[in-house]
């Protein structure tokens, strides 16, 4: 099982979208400053995810979500906090 999911600065406008296969201990990394590729934005909120069966699928999914349209409904996502 993986997870998809994402990420928003608090203190920047900034969202970082990634998967994993555990995604407490993901969000822990990245608000601990343990990812070189997001720390400059910590902390975080996370404010999506989901479950897929396979990495295969997760990859696609991630995809998606990097994309003009999937970049989008993240940020009104976001937003509407």
């Amino acid at each position: 099982m993986f997870f998809v999911y994402a990420i928003s600065s608090i203190s920047r406008n900034y969202i970082y979208f990634g998967l994993t296969s555990n995604l407490n201990d993901r969000v822990k990394r990245h608000n601990g400053l343990r990812e070189r590729t997001t720390k400059p934005y910590a902390p975080f909120e996370l404010i999506y995810f989901e479950k897929v069966e396979t990495r295969i699928e997760a990859r696609k999914r991630e995809k998606y979500w990097k994309s003009g349209i999937g970049k989008e409904k993240l940020r009104s996502l976001r937003d509407s906090k």
